[in-house]
């Protein structure tokens, strides 16, 4: 699983701050994650082939989320893209996209695929053989979801001098890296756990941003192991967070230590602030594990 920030920053784009968009690489998917303006020049600068980005998740309908989505969409035909493109988003934003596209007459020469969300609950909008996304509703101005990302678990590892020790048929192999027991050729049944062991941990990364300080996502997120979540203040302006529906760096850490995380990754800051230093400061006095974004950050996990 890798992450890689191309900005991170809230309300206005600058030169040195980058309104919030990432790419989430987890089991062979690029996962495009909000869409601020500039994205697909951050995606180009920092060597992403974006290309192969089937699927864009848009927590929001405020400009820094999602103002550079339909350059992107159009870069996409200019380069004669044939692979479907899924959008999952906000109802609206098919209509907001859409209308550029038909004001411009650029319709695309691939399948422009929206899936629009309306639910106030978690529910389940991306699954395949290797990943499941859920939606984390969030608490903002306007309707807001954050993204829940799961590998499913990984074939189980076969040892396979024990295998043929026990006069296993190779013709088992499959079954057993896929937990079935299986009869060898003396007709004995032979337990999957006498000669597999446990493949690669399943990972899971939760976005969260932009949002109040909300205990009820605690229980979709618990347990996660790395939790993305906004950062807009230092406790110094907690006093704004009711007005705008944000939080502090504080408030972050405390969802992440009642959600029993393993990373917290802070960002979506206020551009008011001279340094990131305070966040991690303030942050890490609730939880231990506190990294920060940035700006072409990449994070390996």
């Amino acid at each position: 699983m890798k992450l890689s920030i191309l900005g991170c920053y809230s309300a206005t784009p600058r030169i040195i701050a980058h309104t919030t968009s990432q790419v989430l690489e987890m089991r062979g998917h690029l996962f495009l994650i909000d869409c601020g303006e500039g994205t697909q020049v951050e995606l180009r600068r920092h060597k992403i082939k974006f290309n192969q980005i089937k699927h864009i998740f848009i927590s929001h309908l405020h400009g820094d989320h999602y103002f550079g989505l339909v350059g992107l969409i159009s870069t996409f035909r200019l380069l004669t893209r044939e692979t479907d493109l899924h959008v999952y988003g906000p109802k609206g934003l098919k209509e907001l996209i859409t209308l550029q596209m038909k004001l411009a007459d650029s319709w695309t020469n691939y399948k422009l695929i929206f899936h629009e969300l309306t639910s106030k609950s978690s529910e389940l909008v991306f699954e395949d053989e290797k990943v499941s996304v859920h939606t984390i509703p969030l608490d903002h101005r306007i309707y807001t979801n954050g993204f829940i990302f799961k590998e499913k678990p990984f074939e189980r590892k076969l040892d396979i001098n024990k295998a043929k020790d026990l006069n296993i048929d190779k013709a088992y192999f499959r079954k057993l890296k896929q937990g079935d027991d299986v009869v060898n050729e003396q007709g004995n049944l032979i337990l999957n756990t006498e000669v597999t062991y446990q493949g690669h941990q399943p990972k899971s990364y939760a976005f969260c941003s932009d949002t109040a300080y909300k205990e009820s996502i605690i229980p979709i997120i618990s347990g996660v192991d790395v939790l993305y979540h906004e950062s807009t203040f230092l406790e110094a302006h907690a006093n704004l967070c009711a007005k705008t529906k944000h939080s502090t760096a504080k408030q972050a850490a405390t969802i992440a230590l009642k959600a029993n995380v393993k990373q917290l990754i802070l960002g979506h800051y206020s551009t008011r602030y001279g340094g990131l230093e305070g966040f991690k400061s303030e942050a890490s006095a609730v939880f231990k594990d506190v990294l920060l974004a940035d700006d072409g950050k990449v994070f390996d996990f």
